[in-house]
């Protein structure tokens, strides 16, 4: 099924507005939603409409929440999000960032108290489009072992980062701390094939490639990915006073309850480094360059990072967004019906 950028963002703002959110909140979460099926990340667009949906009516997202800002220093603040929709705090709290970034040429304001956010990308993306630098992390629950370890500690922690170029170019870099995604061990078992044996392991902590074994996540490069993971978890949790590590509530495990994550961005302004117009001359330079560099043999063209999800949105603009036909449907049904996702969390112990 395919369905225009416009079409897809009005009906998964709709239902997400039935089952309770405000109508500006549910616009907000359909935008970073939206982006992210344009990018080609279907696991953080409109596939999660009826999880939210579904946390929304049960009361573990807060339909009305208090947002506080609070300035802790002339470039740092706090951010409480009152576990409302985490889209919507993530990206007012990452505009505050912007304002100080601008003020004083940094910004970095600590995300806490959020449900999930979705996809990074979409925040880092707004520091770039206003001639900053963005860099975000956010914490997960507990879906990966750490390096030597043989049962999960950390979430998929991921990291997102955004730089401008000349007129509207901008480089985007978004990754999880893990090998492979969770929705890739998923899509393995529904087609019943094997998966590499680097991207997971069983509940002994070795190394399978049955996906249906399944208990955990490894992270990129071993101990190097290990190192991230703690990283993130550090800035977006520890530094936040949040739960942390394997304290990190469960996506799946309680749906009525707030998810108390914490984020957290880093804005920097390039003009109070170098000049603004070079700066930006440079970073399209550098996109140049990389697809300049002479491929390996079975590549055509060396991609910067982010390029190949800036041509999948350009012909899903054109073309029409893919969306499975069942959350098609979904979302032009008038039921709030559910998945009963509660207590379905894989990775509990």
């Amino acid at each position: 099924m395919k369905v225009s950028k416009q079409k897809l963002k009005e009906l998964m703002k709709n239902k997400l507005n039935q089952a309770g959110l405000t109508e500006d909140h549910a616009d907000d979460v359909a935008d970073v939603l939206v982006h992210a099926d344009l990018r080609g990340v279907h696991s953080h667009g409109a596939m999660r409409v009826e999880y939210y949906a579904e946390r929304i009516a049960k009361g573990g997202i807060n339909t009305n929440p208090q947002f506080t800002f609070e300035k802790t220093g002339p470039s740092t603040a706090l951010f409480d999000g009152d576990n409302g929709a985490g889209h919507v705090a993530a990206k007012e709290a990452m505009d505050e960032a912007i304002n100080m970034a601008k003020e004083s040429g940094i910004g970095v304001v600590g995300v806490k108290r959020i449900s999930h956010s979705g996809s990074l990308s979409y925040f880092v993306q707004q520091a770039s489009k206003e001639n900053l630098i963005g860099l975000s992390v956010c914490q997960s629950d507990p879906m990966v072992v750490p390096f030597g370890g043989a049962e999960p500690y950390y979430g998929t922690n991921p990291i997102a980062f955004s730089a401008p170029g000349d007129e509207e170019d901008f480089i985007t870099f978004d990754m999880a701390t893990t090998v492979q995604a969770w929705g890739k061990i998923l899509h393995a078992r529904s087609k019943n094939e094997s998966i590499p044996d680097d991207w997971a392991v069983d509940e002994n902590g070795e190394a399978t490639t049955n996906p249906f074994d399944v208990k955990a996540l490894l992270p990129i490069a071993g101990p190097k990915g290990y190192g991230l993971m703690m990283m993130v978890d550090v800035l977006s949790g520890v530094l936040l006073g949040v739960p942390f590590g394997g304290n990190v509530s469960s996506m799946y495990q309680d749906l009525s309850e707030g998810r108390n994550l914490g984020q957290l961005h880093i804005v920097i302004n390039p003009a109070y480094f170098t000049d603004i117009e070079t700066f930006k001359q440079n970073i399209s330079q550098t996109m140049k360059d990389l697809n300049a560099v002479q491929p390996a043999p079975g590549f055509d063209q060396v991609s910067y990072p982010g390029q190949r999800s800036i041509e999948r949105a350009q012909r899903y603009q054109e073309n029409g967004i893919d969306i499975v036909d069942e959350i098609y449907d979904y979302l032009i049904g008038d039921a709030i019906h559910f998945n009963n996702y509660d207590h379905k969390d894989p990775f509990a112990k």
